[in-house]
């Protein structure tokens, strides 16, 4: 099955709405894990523009979109922005992991 990498741009000024409902967030985020959709995820350093990094394992983009849409971070309307790209590993130890999954 496809793996995609999936990147949330955060609104601006969504900090302490963020941390608001964060535990939610990690909930849901925890239950696509628990189904091995959700491979990893986690949010982008302090340095970094405000957003997150999630690599989710399911059948199409489509799909994809419609768990996002389901996260309470998208439902708060705490991110702006949200892309989705089929990603390929190739090389490196995670590439390796990923094959066996």
């Amino acid at each position: 099955m496809p793996i995609y990498a999936v990147t949330y741009t955060y609104a601006d000024d969504s900090a302490a709405a963020r941390d608001t409902h964060r535990p939610a967030h990690r909930a849901y985020l925890g239950t696509l894990s628990e189904q091995g959709v959700n491979l990893v995820s986690g949010p982008f350093g302090a340095d970094e523009p405000a957003g997150a990094l999630l690599l989710f394992r399911a059948g199409s983009k489509d799909e994809v979109l419609a768990l996002t849409e389901k996260d309470p971070f998208r439902v708060e309307g705490l991110v702006a922005r949200t892309d989705v790209a089929e990603w390929l590993p190739v090389l490196g130890p995670l590439a390796q992991a990923l094959a066996t999954d």
